[in-house]
């Protein structure tokens, strides 16, 4: 077990007041269930997806009572958080792994559905179709075009970072929301209707939303974060921290920039191009009203509130930016939130809420552990003089050290 993580830790690290507060007493068998939860392995995401898969049931059981808006208004919120879950993912791979600022990631979701809407029976009788597949065969090719586009968006980049890649970024959002809008192969801002619900032989998913969260955004969502995590911890993974840090110096030390960089763009597309499949099919209708930079905005918001680099932190961010301003519209009840009405009014405080966490926790709720190491530098230092130094070694004073450099 060397070299883990240990529970108490994990607590010092993240919540180190609290830490020093908790007795052995209860520290103690949070070691050993937290040293079982790393034993099992691949168990973890079978338990994840038993959990993941009773959400509806407890909501079906009142979960959600006190709040309001009844059972089937939470699962169809059930499903639009697994989306965001999946897209959020996919960011985090471009912004919290390779460092690399991404304003137009929606686009790709976009792309995704808009491939499903013309490649299945959708539309009026008159609406053009490239084919007319089941839905089930749409899958490798929303993803592929997808992915074509990160493609597309990471090569003409490679020299560009921080905000101009982010402006090129938001041009690339903006310019293919303009073209679907215009073309008339897409029935421009009208939008194309009734595309079709995945069916199995007799069985239909029609309007049955825990069905697309079963059997649809479970498998999905676990397979992108086996995806990650596996990419993370690899060599390609040391790649993307290298450039994230010092593109630079990853460059010098030879790392292959010009590819990671478009790997970066191709994976995070790639979920996202899942999630614009798995959202045309559910809704059964997409216009370039449903894809507006606002949802970019949000997707990038929990990266940040999750904790960039952290794929727990991701699908954490995903379910606040969805599930916190619905809970406020719902304990809203139709009436006014500090004056603003509830649409208005929740988003507010969802932007107030998001300030207080970007004070407190600057990391994010579920930050990276190299992060954490980041934000906390005095820290750091101060871990290394207690195990690598002598005990009784003290740092040098500030004083004595810039005296020391005016003698030199």
């Amino acid at each position: 077990m060397a070299g883990r993580v240990t529970a108490r830790q994990l607590m010092n690290e993240r919540f180190p007041k609290l830490a020093k507060r908790t007795p052995d007493s209860v520290m103690n068998p949070l070691e050993t269930a937290y040293g079982a939860w790393r034993r099992i392995g691949f168990g973890r995401y079978v338990i994840a997806a038993a959990l993941m898969a009773y959400v509806p049931i407890a909501i079906d059981r009142g979960l959600m009572s006190p709040i309001g808006g009844g059972s089937e208004y939470w699962k169809g919120i059930l499903v639009q958080t697994g989306v965001y879950i999946l897209l959020a993912l996919g960011l985090n791979v471009v912004v919290g792994l390779a460092g690399l600022l991404d304003l137009g990631y929606v686009a790709f979701f976009m792309l995704g559905s808009y491939t499903t809407a013309l490649m299945t029976h959708s539309g009026a009788p008159d609406q053009f179709h490239f084919v007319q597949w089941p839905v089930w065969a749409v899958i490798p090719f929303a993803l592929v075009v997808a992915m074509l586009a990160g493609v597309a968006i990471g090569l003409p980049t490679l020299r560009l970072r921080g905000d101009y890649l982010a402006i090129v970024t938001l041009g690339f959002h903006a310019a293919t929301l303009l073209v679907i809008t215009n073309l008339t192969i897409t029935n421009g801002p009208r939008g194309i209707f009734a595309i079709p619900n995945p069916s199995i032989g007799d069985f239909s998913f029609g309007l049955v939303s825990e069905y697309y969260w079963w059997y649809l955004l479970i498998p999905a969502i676990l397979l992108a974060v086996i995806m990650i995590r596996h990419l993370d911890n690899s060599r390609v993974g040391r790649y993307w921290t290298a450039i994230r840090e010092d593109e630079v110096a990853a460059s010098a030390m030879g790392v292959p920039v010009t590819k990671m960089k478009v790997l970066a763009f191709v994976i995070g597309a790639s979920t996202s191009g899942i999630a614009g499949w798995i959202n045309a099919v559910y809704v059964s209708f997409i216009s370039p009203d449903s894809f507006p930079l606002l949802n970019s905005i949000l997707v990038l918001c929990a990266v940040t509130i999750g904790g960039m680099g952290s794929i727990a932190g991701a699908a954490l961010g995903g379910i606040i930016i969805i599930t916190v301003p619905e809970i406020i519209r719902q304990l809203a009840g139709g009436n006014t939130v500090f004056g603003f009405d509830p649409d208005t009014g929740r988003i507010a405080i969802f932007g107030f809420l998001l300030v207080v966490v970007m004070i407190f926790k600057p990391g994010g709720l579920l930050a990276a552990r190299r992060r954490r190491t980041e934000l906390h530098e005095t820290g750091a230092e101060a871990a290394v003089l207690q195990t690598g130094g002598s005990r009784g070694s003290r740092p040098p004073a500030p004083q004595a050290q810039s005296a020391g450099k005016d003698a030199e």
